[in-house]
């Protein structure tokens, strides 16, 4: 799959230019003189700034504000609110203030709002331009050089049509869902929605919805007053309050209790939400990311998702493919992470039947347990050529909840499969130890009771009780 550069995308359309003027007279001139270099779109007020805005796609590169707006187009305050919409809902849309109300407060008012430039009416047309094409050369050098995804190793078709799902949702203001399974690399591409947008330079935050409950998780998203609950003696910003105009990543949302839910949809719609313990309204101005290896739509139905809130979390999705999805992408991986751990440990090889072995694995635990597989076999065979029998041992290693994450995807796997029996998982994880066992002492019983933690009888009624049960 071929993915478009940014660049010839943008050589390839006029940049998008939004001119909001009430005065059609001064509307309809620029527009004429401006439409040879720029796609020019009309906006008469801020109402329609804000229509126009919500169906443009992608946001456009430069917007033009006259700060005389109705109702009043002898005060400044309909431009100033244009402005700040502009700049909260549309971080990459560079605004220029065009205005016949060049007072030096205004000028200044509207710089501080976020404002790149200022143009007093009447204008010379060629400054204009020259204005103009200043700004979209700064935002196409941008485009060349900050939007790199990073992290995200493999050449698939799946792979490539992830990067280019992030390139081309990094700049939009809407919420994006990403979906997938465990340790398939959903808040790395978070973080390159994040660095590949114009909030790359505010903050990156990340809250595990998972990992608080009740008021703490709400003290973590919006912060408390003093007093708020017991133990909070001093007032503390939340992570929407922290990220400023950068990004926030809610992973696990559907863990996310109801309560909390209603609040986050509050803050979706319109930017509000209150301190724990406070009165007062605030303005969340991050950009959103909600990250689940759930099935939401399966959570509405059982009463545990909101509806209306998944809906408007998923305006834009990406899945982010398992790692069976990825074809060769195995070996990629593979030696890319060897060249990593290689740095402080001695590498190791793969003979042609274990290398066969390696791609043919599915890796339920998606990229996480293929890095930590790597880790281990490197820790436990430097600078050494691992055969396939070896290999087996190491895939078919046993896992554990409380210890190692990166296999929980195996028994949720399992867990999930059709006519899923825990009787016939234990029996089966039991012959497993047991063959393993017995391979590593050779057939002789004694060490292997030995392994096993159990006497010599005992191994021998288990083992009966396996080979009756095949």
């Amino acid at each position: 799959m071929i993915v478009p550069d940014a660049m010839s995308e943008q050589t390839a359309h006029p940049p998008t230019l939004l001119l909001i003027d009430d005065d059609s007279i001064i509307s309809e001139s620029l527009k004429y003189v401006l439409s040879d270099e720029y796609d020019v779109v009309l906006a008469y007020d801020r109402k329609d700034c804000i229509r126009q805005l919500n169906i443009m796609s992608p946001s456009p590169q430069l917007a033009l504000v006259d700060l005389g707006l109705p109702p009043d187009t002898h005060k400044p305050d309909e431009g100033f609110a244009v402005i700040e919409y502009i700049v909260e809902h549309f971080p990459a849309t560079k605004v220029i203030v065009l205005s016949g109300q060049d007072d030096r407060k205004y000028i200044e008012a509207a710089r501080k709002m976020g404002a790149v430039d200022f143009v007093a009416k009447p204008c010379d047309v060629a400054e204009l331009k020259a204005r103009l094409k200043k700004y979209v050369d700064s935002s196409q050098q941008f485009s060349a050089e900050s939007r790199v995804v990073k992290g995200i190793v493999g050449d698939s078709p799946a792979i490539e049509l992830l990067r280019m799902q992030i390139k081309q949702l990094a700049d939009s203001p809407y919420p994006v869902l990403i979906s997938g399974d465990s340790g398939s690399g959903k808040e790395l591409t978070a973080q390159n929605l994040h660095s590949c947008s114009h909030r790359k330079d505010y903050p990156f935050l990340t809250l595990n919805c998972a990992a608080f409950n009740g008021d703490l998780l709400e003290s973590q998203l919006f912060g408390h007053a003093k007093g708020a609950f017991t133990g909070a003696s001093d007032s503390k910003r939340g992570f929407f309050e922290e990220a400023g105009q950068g990004t926030l990543l809610l992973d696990e949302i559907a863990d996310l209790p109801i309560d909390l839910q209603a609040k986050l949809l509050r803050v979706l719609e319109n930017g509000e939400y209150y301190r724990l313990g406070e009165t007062q309204s605030r303005t969340a101005t991050a950009r959103v990311l909600a990250a689940s290896n759930k099935d939401l739509v399966s959570a509405i139905k059982q009463g545990m998702f909101r509806e209306d809130l998944y809906h408007r979390l998923s305006v834009l999705t990406i899945r982010v493919p398992r790692v069976d999805e990825r074809g060769d992408d195995k070996v990629v991986l593979l030696e890319h992470f060897q060249q990593q751990v290689n740095q402080q440990i001695k590498g190791f090889e793969l003979d042609e039947s274990a290398r066969q072995l390696w791609k043919a694995y599915d890796f339920p635990g998606n990229v996480r347990e293929l890095r930590n597989i790597i880790i281990r076999l490197s820790a436990k065979y430097p600078g050494q050529t691992i055969r396939r029998a070896a290999l087996e041992l190491e895939l078919m290693a046993p896992t554990s909840l409380s210890d190692n994450k990166d296999e929980i995807a195996v028994f949720r796997k399992n867990l999930r499969a059709e006519n899923f029996q825990l009787n016939h998982e234990l029996k089966r994880i039991e012959k497993e130890y047991i063959n393993l066992a017995l391979l590593e002492s050779s057939n002789n019983m004694s060490k292997a009771a030995s392994m096993l933690g159990v006497n010599r009888s005992t191994l021998y009624g288990r083992l009966e009780r396996t080979e009756e049960s095949d």
